[in-house]
């Protein structure tokens, strides 16, 4: 069987630019790994790949959830499995392109049959998330799931919150129940991971000048509109970094610049911890650089013997 590919890194690195290359050289398919560009409706700071940046090459899983729908990475990796069949099925070749590790991982290490979250709970630990900060869910999440807790940072607020959605709701620790996976799919083994890693200074620069690019594109009226639809300020969708300094903004809670100069360090950040979740998974190849350089492409092909 051919080998499945996948293009990851940071924020900002070129990944959709390389994907597409890689996928016009062997033939493929594109199938969307990030956890924003699934949905539907949020466009402006998602950097979603236009129909140019496309250059006619199929691409999978962007655009299709309801904005309102708790999406999880599981579900994910239900419908990233569908897609890798459907498009071998076909005599192509999946390439994976995006940002998220937990969603690749879930797709190579599956997680186990897990009850849907209750949101009231959701909601309770949200609430104490904003008012008194991801440390402190952390510390909560020590107490009843020390193994668990020693495994994630402190500001990793989305999985502490899970690992604590799951004690309170079930009365066991996550930790105990994560060695009861599934088995890996087949195709598992035949991945192929390319991480990006371009100079950090020059990230950081095009992180801040796509920020700004974003807020003079119209974001804000973008989050207005979506609010008015009756889309709430505590789903996933608007969760997402700029989304969710627009809102606060929108609630009076701090100023536009206030809200552009957050966003801009919150990407920062993420792009960060982007680095450091790929430099813990194994069998990765790293690609320093960005994902447009010509030089990048050359060696990658080299690499895969194109």
């Amino acid at each position: 069987m051919k080998p499945i590919y996948a293009i990851a890194g940071p924020t900002g690195s070129g990944k959709t630019a390389l994907g597409v290359e890689l996928a016009l050289h062997v033939d493929g398919e594109v199938i969307n790994f990030d956890s924003v560009q699934i949905y539907k409706g949020i466009q402006i700071a998602t950097a979603k790949p236009t129909p140019g940046e496309m250059r006619g090459v199929p691409h999978h899983l962007i655009d299709y959830v309801d904005p309102s729908v708790n999406y999880t990475a599981a579900d994910w990796a239900r419908d990233a499995t569908d897609k890798i069949v459907e498009v071998e099925g076909r005599g192509k070749v999946p390439v994976l392109v995006g940002g998220t590790g937990f969603y690749l991982r879930t797709l190579r290490q599956p997680l186990f049959d897990a009850p849907s979250t209750d949101q009231s709970l959701r909601e309770r630990l949200r609430a104490i998330n904003k008012a008194r900060g991801a440390e402190h869910l952390h510390r909560m999440l020590s107490r009843v799931d020390p193994a668990l807790a020693s495994t994630l940072p402190p500001m990793d607020h989305v999985r502490v919150m899970r690992g604590l959605e799951f004690y309170f709701q079930n009365g066991e620790r996550l930790s105990d129940k994560q060695p009861d996976r599934a088995e890996p799919p087949e195709f598992a083994s035949r991945m192929r991971i390319f991480v990006l890693a371009p100079p950090r200074e020059e990230l950081y620069d095009k992180i801040n000048a796509r920020t700004e690019q974003h807020f003079a594109a119209g974001l804000v009226e973008e989050v207005q509109s979506l609010r008015e639809n009756g889309l709430a300020d505590n789903t996933n969708a608007l969760g997402a970094h700029a989304y969710r300094r627009v809102c606060e903004y929108l609630r009076g809670e701090r100023t536009l610049d206030s809200a552009i100069e957050r966003s801009k360090q919150d990407v920062r950040n993420y792009a960060k911890r982007q680095l450091t979740w790929f430099r813990k998974e194994p069998d990765v190849e790293w690609l320093q650089g960005f994902g447009a350089d010509p030089d990048l492409q050359r060696s990658l092909w080299q690499l895969i013997g194109l």
